[in-house]
């Protein structure tokens, strides 16, 4: 470890002294510097071309999570699907599901991006002529998806903190349910006594405070829409693409994961009396996901990594932002593709530090 850190230490000092001969000091400062370029996804903050570079990095950094986020949602649910129907008796299901996946997942994942960017912006119509697809609400054209905005008035906060205690409340059933279940057997309907908990309550108290929520329709203004929000096809192509591409992986995970059960865990619990539905729900995945975890932490990783392909397709996450235009008008190389590499550890290891502790609480706990 001393040898290793003293060579680091050596490179570190090397490239002081290198930037040091052409001119150039090893510093942050230029954070603070006007961008002077636009960014044309900021769904979170405020963002302008006079705003400095670290707004810019804290935009692209804030668009790489949502796309990694929603990739590994979107993912792991039709990943778990395709996964359960690659093992269905029914032949035709069964062979689809396996020509899709075998297709996908051998194609590059920037062939899949530029593929589906391209038919977003080529074949769907521009803004003037763009397809309703909800009833006047909801529309859909080459400058990406419109939709309603939701507008908090008065009493929303309310409602809110009712919702989230519901949450709380049904948390609490859960866990009971489960000990009570562990304890003599007797089964709640667990799912429709929390929905009728959360909807429930929170309905009430939306319609005991006067309904306080309204929706601001988009409306063609001129060549766009204004009003309501928009999803950008940048962003539409690189979260279906990210998704359905690493979908695939997750849906041999799942395959793999439950034929790692043995069979004989199967005719127990028919044996038992137990329905299909509730034979894979209590017994079949409880136990595949002890071997599905592990390398479903590697395929989320490699997800949030491949988002950094938007920079093909000029999604502005922290590729393109710092790790491109910033790094290319500042002249700081070395600076911002540390930033852009310590970003991209950071959540490789907390992505990791979460799966680490979900494996943990998932393994076969001995007497």
């Amino acid at each position: 470890m001393i040898v290793l850190f003293s060579l680091i230490g050596l490179i570190g000092r090397n490239i002081v002294i290198n930037l040091s001969a052409v001119g150039k000091d090893f510093s942050f400062g230029f954070m603070t510097w006007p961008a002077a370029y636009d960014i044309s996804f900021s769904p979170f903050i405020d963002y302008t071309n006079k705003s400095s570079h670290l707004e810019a990095g804290i935009v692209g950094a804030l668009n790489t999570l949502l796309v990694a986020i929603c990739g590994i949602i979107l993912a792991s649910i039709l990943g778990f699907i395709m996964g359960v129907l690659r093992l269905s008796n029914n032949w035709l299901i069964n062979r689809i599901v396996y020509v899709f996946l075998e297709f996908m997942r051998n194609v590059p994942i920037l062939i899949h991006i530029l593929a589906l960017y391209s038919l977003i912006v080529v074949l769907l119509p521009p803004a003037r002529k763009a397809i309703d697809v909800g009833a006047g609400n909801f529309f859909i054209s080459n400058r990406g998806l419109y939709a309603p905005a939701p507008v908090f008035e008065d009493g929303a906060g309310l409602v809110g903190i009712v919702f989230i205690i519901s949450v709380v409340a049904s948390y609490i059933f859960i866990k009971w349910a489960k000990k009570i279940q562990n304890d003599t057997g007797k089964i709640y309907p667990v799912f429709w006594i929390t929905s009728a908990i959360i909807i429930g309550f929170t309905g009430i108290t939306f319609l005991l405070t006067g309904m306080p929520l309204s929706w601001e329709v988009p409306v063609l203004k001129g060549f766009n829409f204004k009003g309501g929000v928009s999803i950008k096809p940048e962003f539409l192509a690189l979260w279906l693409a990210l998704s359905y591409y690493t979908a695939c992986f997750v849906a041999e995970i799942v395959r793999a994961g439950i034929l790692a059960v043995n069979k004989g865990q199967t005719e127990a619990a028919f044996a038992l009396g137990l329905k299909s539905n509730r034979s894979l729900q209590l017994i079949i995945i409880p136990q595949a996901l002890r071997v599905m975890v592990p390398p479903l932490c590697s395929t989320y990783l490699n997800l949030t990594k491949n988002s950094s392909l938007a920079i093909a397709i000029g999604y502005m996450d922290i590729t393109a932002t710092l790790g491109g235009i910033s790094l290319m008008q500042t002249g700081k190389e070395m600076e911002t593709m540390l930033i852009v590499m310590g970003f991209y550890l950071i959540v490789s290891l907390l992505i990791s530090a979460f799966m680490n502790w979900f494996n943990k609480r998932i393994k076969l706990t001995e007497r």
